[in-house]
């Protein structure tokens, strides 16, 4: 039925036809859902069965399980602050003000702490409501308007939309904080699809990748409020620090074990949360965090996904494991003062954005480094960068996005290098 519906209509579409001009909105909608027609022919042309449609479908498939823990955690942190609110009074607004609270209460899921009413903490089915709740908003923002940029320029070029938008359009929500305004969310990823693709020639020709040109436009425009500890968790009125964010902001010479302790929370100044953050739960994904950046498992099993299938490069993400491990284990080891540099060389693989950056943003096929050698370089920098701007630089609490973007422009840099160097040791074997 489909098949017949878009064939019907194919012709107004067509040069010629009455909306000829939005032919790559027809072109987008039937590629998504069907395979395309054209096929090459002749001996020139490399046959192979994953074309980019479906590259990018597996990346989708590989994001997942990060989907699914940012929306579990997202639910779970809300619901642990709330189960210990019971030392401050929290204000009926909290509850009757939000449409998202009116939701739960209609699917009879509700955390309304002042009236007792609490389902067993933790569950599965509320957490996950109550975090796609602030999922799926960001999301569709996100789709709508970095679906409408990239139309347009389709329609002024005359060219399809590329398949290489769903991936952007999914890496960029989890790279947010769950209670981001909306408009914030729009201003950026038209900013990072504009500035960060567009304007280079779109899809394979930019040098940076778009999701985090957006978000380190949201983070440099809008740092108080999209950084810092104000911002990380879906209660209105609760701040909590993610674990980078405490640890630069605990007194130098603090113990290793006092300062991997919890995050503590307060709702209007008063404490009402705190605990022990222990490695498994940074593992698992239970901290305070961007949305889709906590679990480090969630991107272990996305890594295992793109190295099965052959889309992600292995070679990048040991790169960047070898770099963040080595000039950790040297700051560590050696005695300097400030706390960030004693963060253990294990905990730097589970705190922060590093798991998810080296797995989903750092193996991007277009501003990557191409050439096998040039891709363990240009890990190694990844994983370099991000240590020194962790603990060198206290007014960064994360380095990760920083340091994919410098390396980013590093790439052609590192390719060019690798390549006259294969050039020259030829030369000198022919000679």
């Amino acid at each position: 039925m489909l098949r017949k519906l878009l064939d019907k209509i194919e012709p107004l579409f067509k040069p010629g036809g009455k909306y000829e001009k939005f032919y790559p909105l027809y072109e987008a909608q039937d590629t998504f859902l069907f395979t395309p027609g054209e096929v090459t022919h002749g001996s020139t042309h490399v046959r192979d069965a994953l074309d980019l449609k479906r590259l990018m479908s597996m990346v989708i498939v590989a994001l997942i399980p990060c989907i699914f823990m940012a929306c579990y955690n997202t639910g779970y942190q809300a619901q642990k602050i709330l189960h210990a609110a019971g030392e401050v009074k929290l204000p009926e607004t909290l509850w009757d003000g939000s449409w998202r609270y009116s939701i739960m209460d209609a699917l009879g899921i509700n955390y309304k702490a002042n009236r007792g009413e609490f389902l067993s903490f933790g569950s599965l089915l509320p957490c996950l409501i109550h975090g796609a709740l602030f999922f799926l908003p960001i999301y569709i923002v996100t789709m709508a308007v970095g679906g409408t940029c990239e139309l347009i320029f389709s329609i002024v070029r005359k060219h399809e939309i590329n398949e290489g938008f769903l991936v952007t359009g999914m890496l960029f929500p989890l790279t947010l904080p769950p209670n981001i305004p909306l408009w914030q969310v729009a201003l950026g990823i038209a900013f990072g699809v504009v500035v960060g693709k567009e304007i280079f020639g779109g899809t394979g020709r930019n040098f940076l990748n778009p999701a985090l040109t957006g978000r380190a436009f949201l983070y440099f425009a809008y740092a108080k409020e999209i950084s810092g500890d104000k911002v990380w968790t879906a209660v209105d009125g609760y701040s909590g620090a993610t674990g980078l964010g405490q640890i630069n902001a605990v007194e130098p010479g603090t113990a290793t074990a006092a300062m991997m302790a919890s995050l503590s929370g307060t709702y209007n100044g008063e404490k009402i949360a705190a605990g022990a953050a222990s490695w498994w739960d940074a593992f698992i994904g239970n901290m305070h965090g961007s949305m889709g950046e906590t679990s480090a498992l969630a991107c272990l099993i996305g890594a295992v996904i793109l190295i099965a299938t052959r889309i992600g490069s292995w070679q990048i993400m040991a790169g960047t494991l070898v770099g963040l491990l080595g000039l950790s284990t040297v700051f560590w080891l050696l005695p300097f003062h400030a706390a960030a540099y004693h963060i253990p060389p294990w905990w730097h693989l589970v705190i922060g954005s590093y798991a998810f950056g080296a797995v989903f943003m750092a193996t991007d096929p277009v501003s990557a480094a191409m050439t096998t050698k040039g891709k363990w370089l240009y890990g190694i920098l990844i994983g370099v960068v991000t240590v020194i701007v962790r603990c060198m630089n206290v007014g960064f609490a994360e380095g990760v996005m920083l340091a994919i973007l410098f390396a980013n422009t590093c790439a052609p840099l590192i390719d060019y290098f690798v390549v006259q160097q294969n050039v020259k040791r030829r030369l000198l074997r022919t000679a």
